[in-house]
């Protein structure tokens, strides 16, 4: 065992050591060979796909690199995948990420935040953290998502990250707290990915989040690429910051200050919020559909789109491949839809993925035949009103049944419209997909592949 342990970690040095070093016209070439499935499917962003590593190699601390490609890649995505993919074909569910917030403690007021109003009592303790760690490990799961709240408000979580070094985690932040010393710790750790929550330039950011927020968070971004701590940015997109978001030069920024990655969420009217106005429109939710096939064709980002990228997921995912966890352990199918069945301190992680309401959640995926409408919340709001009849889950936040029982005739519409914009995406969708989805290829394909020319070039 010690000498296989020895030979994957020199594997991973090798890894990073050969991409940067292959020339373009060579580089082309071997992709074109290796990854000759992606060509096939219509996949075309090789070249922005190894600029992406190559800014990696480039940028992140070499702890932090050896423990992605360690934790995340080689387990992650490789060796623990077959592993759930023998339980997917027992029938039996599994995780590919579980949230957790440990605090839903926060040092903002964003507009529209659900964050607020809550005391360091509330927090989830760390002994019950520890053992969602361990269950999860035992479950393959492939990545721990912290949030909250303000994760780094909680200071004993670096001792989960240490305790758990075998396990890779990515910790939203609205980059306050964020410091040198917070920046050696996480290079210390290495297991680490912080996502910076920000909703645009300045403007934007600080009329949601608070005047002087823009500039902290890119300060934030400056030490942690002087640390060489990996990173990447979350947006709340709304019907007014769409466009500048979804932008040339918000991308271009982001890479700038070494930003790796780029979660897109809608913003969504939940736990007593009635107001549907901030919403993104059918209209612009295409649109950024369309803008995330330019920027993943032209720029070195890997840029996620949790609405958008549902196809090649199969719908929705909530209850089947994560869940999340809140503060006070209530474990719910999606960090938007704020019901619970069980506790995460009564329970184990197996036994609440089995509740009835996540079965009955997993029975019904996916809500509609058209994958770009995967929600059950927005999309197909009738899935989630007759689910809550069937099961009578218990509310996790105050004011959570307003978003189908208040708001019924507007998320209505709402849905309306985006069945109708989405017809079409779908009909050429399946027209340029003649071959199952199931079936398109994985990141863990194109990994191995990379994996295994690093091989071929040691010898």
């Amino acid at each position: 065992m010690p000498l296989k342990k020895n030979l994957k970690k020199l594997a991973i040095k090798k890894v990073f050591q050969f991409l940067p070093k292959i020339p373009q016209r060579i580089r082309n070439r071997l992709i074109g060979k290796i990854v000759s499935e992606i060509e096939r499917r219509r996949i075309h962003n090789v070249e922005q796909i190894f600029g992406l590593i190559k800014r990696f190699t480039q940028i992140v601390n070499k702890n932090c690199q050896e423990k992605f490609l360690e934790n995340f890649v080689l387990k992650g995505l490789i060796e623990n995948e077959k592993i759930r993919r023998k339980l997917i074909n027992q029938g039996l569910p599994t995780l590919y990420s579980v949230l957790i917030s440990p605090t839903m403690r926060c040092n903002l007021n964003c507009l529209g935040c659900y964050a607020k109003n809550y005391q360091k009592k509330d927090d989830l303790p760390f002994e019950i953290i520890d053992r969602v760690l361990k269950e999860g490990k035992e479950m393959k799961v492939l990545i721990f998502t912290i949030l909250g709240g303000e994760p780094f408000l909680r200071k004993d979580l670096f001792d989960l990250y240490k305790k758990h070094s075998d396990c890779y985690f990515q910790v939203y932040t609205n980059s306050t707290l964020i410091n040198e010393e917070i920046a050696q710790k996480l290079v210390d750790c290495g297991n680490v990915l912080v996502q910076f929550s920000i909703e645009g330039f300045k403007e934007k950011t600080d009329n949601r989040r608070g005047k002087g927020i823009f500039e902290k968070t890119m300060q934030a971004m400056d030490i942690l690429r002087k640390y060489g701590v990996p990173f990447g940015y979350s947006v709340c997109v709304t019907r007014k910051n769409v466009e500048e978001v979804m932008s040339d030069q918000f991308i271009k920024l982001m890479i700038e200050k070494g930003a790796l990655i780029g979660w897109h969420f809608l913003y969504m009217p939940v736990c007593g919020d009635k107001n549907t106005e901030l919403m993104p429109t059918p209209e612009q939710r295409n649109f950024m559909r369309q803008r995330r096939d330019y920027i993943k064709s032209n720029y070195p980002i890997f840029i996620i789109d949790f609405w958008n990228d549902a196809p090649f997921v199969g719908g929705c995912i909530s209850a089947k491949y994560y869940c999340h966890i809140n503060n006070f352990g209530d474990v719910e199918p999606c960090i938007f839809t704020h019901f619970a069945q069980v506790n995460i301190k009564n329970t184990t992680l197996k036994e609440a993925l089995n509740c009835q309401l996540f079965k009955e959640i997993r029975a019904r995926q996916p809500f509609n035949k058209n994958l770009y409408l995967p929600c059950p919340l927005i999309d197909n709001p009738w899935a989630i009103r007759n689910i809550y009849k069937i099961c009578h889950p218990y509310p996790t936040h105050p004011g959570a049944q307003t978003l189908f029982e208040d708001i019924n005739e507007e998320i209505d519409k709402y849905s309306q419209g985006v069945h109708q914009v989405y017809k079409k995406v779908w009909q050429e969708w399946e027209e340029e997909n003649e071959e199952k989805i199931e079936k398109r290829v994985s990141p863990r394909l194109i990994l191995e592949n990379v994996l295994r020319l690093a091989k071929i070039n040691k010898h």
